[in-house]
């Protein structure tokens, strides 16, 4: 019987003190590790690849936003700024109760087969849109001009960049709207496109948080 009780006691003994070390490991010094070299090492991506301008947080280069005017009475769909690049459709938000485009509620795509009339309906109506937005004195965009992105949202519905051809359609829309020259925009865009990860990985892209800033910096110049 005492022996019993010793055993249990010992092998208690033994738990608790491997409960302790392991929560002191794994839940504090692992953690406070592994923050620090988050944080010396790669400061930016660990605080959530934060962008600003005029001194504060705007957004985040990992995160799409929209640019749309303000809701208009009895519109459920506010008209998009056009005086600002436009990212990708988000058609996978919003489509519940709970989540509105682009805040971090949720994310996801439509999940829509790629015969889906809804789907293709979505592509047309943004197609149309597209041609019809960009479309300006001395300059006409056909829908065969239209590229992938801008009319088909990403799997999470929060893709921040768009393709070089997406922005290059936008340029003449923007230089009008701003009171810029083509060659002012096309410069701006040119300067914001990255390229491949490591050369192949990937697709040149240009994130539209990071050049609408810059296009606000631009036309406060003029």
């Amino acid at each position: 019987m005492n022996n019993s009780l010793t055993n249990t006691a010992r092998l208690l003994g033994a738990g608790l003190r491997a409960l302790l070390v392991l929560t002191l490991v794994t839940g504090v010094i692992y953690p406070l590790v592994v923050t620090g070299l988050a944080q010396g090492l790669f400061h930016d991506k660990a605080n959530g690849s934060e962008t600003t301008a005029d001194g504060k947080v705007v957004g985040s280069s990992l995160i799409g936003q929209s640019y749309d005017l303000p809701l208009k009475k009895g519109q459920d769909t506010p008209d998009a700024d056009l005086k600002w690049f436009q990212g990708r459709p988000a058609n996978g938000l919003g489509s519940n109760s709970i989540n509105t485009q682009y805040k971090l509620i949720l994310s996801g795509a439509t999940n829509l087969s790629a015969d889906s009339k809804v789907l293709l309906q979505q592509v047309k109506d943004a197609q149309a849109a597209v041609v019809k937005d960009n479309s300006v004195p001395g300059y006409t965009v056909k829908p065969s001009d239209v590229p992938a992105d801008a009319v088909t949202s990403s799997g999470s519905g929060l893709d921040p960049d768009i393709s070089p051809a997406y922005a290059d359609l936008q340029v003449h829309r923007i230089a009008q709207k701003n009171g810029l020259t083509v060659a002012q925009v096309q410069k701006l865009v040119d300067e914001h496109t990255d390229g491949r990860t490591l050369g192949f990985i990937g697709e040149p892209r240009v994130n539209v948080l990071e050049l609408n800033i810059a296009l606000k910096d631009l036309t406060a110049k003029q």
